[in-house]
């Protein structure tokens, strides 16, 4: 069951430095929102069969989570955070109740940590998801999400300590997947590299969802060290494992426009207009390719930006910013945007769109932030070490 959640924690890592809709909670199990096509998702079918059986048991706890966590992996796995808020109200009334066995509070704390921090809500999911790891202490799927949530927040140290807390919990390569994140973000990148490939090669018999995350971590950072065709090499690798997982199909995109391949993305995310964050990737590589639907695309990212700024939903920032800077070429909004994103989430994507909206913006010390992250973290990616040299040339402090 862990390993079947991995594909929706890597989904997390990306998803919570991009775009998605805020969550909409419907205010009973028996209220529709959409009529969704269940033929084409069987996870779908399957919860639609969970609900019927809790609306015959409307007081059976357990169920209640298995269909919020159900929900929640969908969220991850297709980019329609609907489904979070589908999750939220499904576990809604077990917070006076879920108390009442210490396993159903530990799985209640566990998934009311997860969608908190879908929202953006990171100290009380981290309090959450520690309470959980303390009801169930073999658990290892709090400190994973813990360890996550720290490397969003750039406190690699206390990532760190989750991580080692994993390791003698779980199989060696999940554990080892775990400190290699951290590890290749705080200045040993090549040796990460060797480490983790090495122990992926020896463990061809892994599940899918632990390959696919593994792959698409030595994907990236092979790319961060321009070892490009090995870089493709797991990206493809990854998607032959038939997992649907939206942060690998995200990753991809990225590395295909960063490579200007943008009719590879075209053809890599037909049918993914739901997802915002896809989305966002198809509008870059149709105004690359003058395809007549990028100017469809990006009014479809104009109005959804609009109607989370609207209601005040800061989910979309990073991503807005990008699509403020690339597709709309609104220096001024961007800066703005990104400013703000990375009060919050400090990934390296989240530093990335700062620093390159401070430089169009002839703004160079408004992103002195990202480059004092970039140079304590000792992060090794040679495009945000261009940004860093050129935000010097315009007066920043490297």
């Amino acid at each position: 069951m862990l390993l079947k959640k991995l594909a929706a924690l890597a989904g997390f890592l990306f998803i919570l430095s991009c775009a998605q809709a805020a969550p909409f909670t419907p205010a009973s199990d028996a209220e529709i929102v959409e009529r969704l096509p269940g033929r084409a998702n069987p996870e779908i079918r399957r919860v639609d069969s969970l609900r019927k059986q809790l609306a015959a048991r409307p007081d059976d706890s357990g169920l209640r989570i298995e269909i919020a966590r159900r929900y929640f992996d969908m969220a991850m796995a297709l980019g329609d955070p609907r489904y979070v808020g589908y999750a939220s109200a499904a576990i809604a009334p077990l917070a006076k109740t879920a108390g009442q066995t210490t396993n159903i509070q530990a799985d209640y704390l566990l998934v009311l940590g997860m969608i908190q921090q879908f929202s953006h809500s990171f100290e009380p999911a981290l309090a959450n998801l520690a309470k959980a790891s303390q009801l169930n202490p073999e658990s290892v799927e709090p400190l994973l999400w813990r360890s996550a949530i720290f490397m969003v927040q750039a406190r690699y140290t206390d990532a760190a300590q989750e991580c080692a807390r994993v390791a003698p919990l779980a199989e060696p390569l999940l554990g080892l997947g775990c400190s290699a994140y951290v590890e290749a973000s705080t200045g040993r990148l090549e040796k990460t590299f060797e480490k983790l490939s090495a122990a992926v090669n020896a463990a061809s018999k892994a599940a899918p969802e632990l390959q696919l995350w593994q792959a698409t971590r030595l994907a990236e950072m092979a790319w961060r060290l321009e070892r490009f065709d090995v870089a493709e090499g797991y990206f493809k690798s990854a998607l032959k494992l038939g997992v649907t997982d939206q942060f690998l199909l995200g990753a991809y995109a990225d590395f295909l426009l960063a490579r200007q391949r943008p009719g590879e993305v075209i053809r890599l995310l037909a049918d993914w207009e739901r997802s915002d964050i896809l989305l966002l990737r198809l509008a870059l590589a149709g105004k690359a390719m003058g395809d007549k639907r990028s100017s469809d695309w990006a009014a479809q990212l104009r109005d959804r930006f609009a109607a989370a700024a609207l209601r005040g939903d800061r989910l979309h920032e990073q991503e807005a910013a990008r699509f403020e800077l690339d597709v709309e070429g609104n220096t001024a909004k961007a800066l703005s945007l990104s400013s703000a994103n990375y009060q919050v989430q400090k990934e390296p994507r989240d530093a990335e769109v700062f620093m390159r909206a401070a430089l169009a913006a002839k703004q160079a010390k408004t992103a002195q932030v990202a480059l004092d992250w970039l140079r304590s973290s000792r992060y090794e990616d040679p495009a945000l070490e261009r940004l860093a040299r050129q935000l010097a040339a315009q007066g920043a402090t490297r």
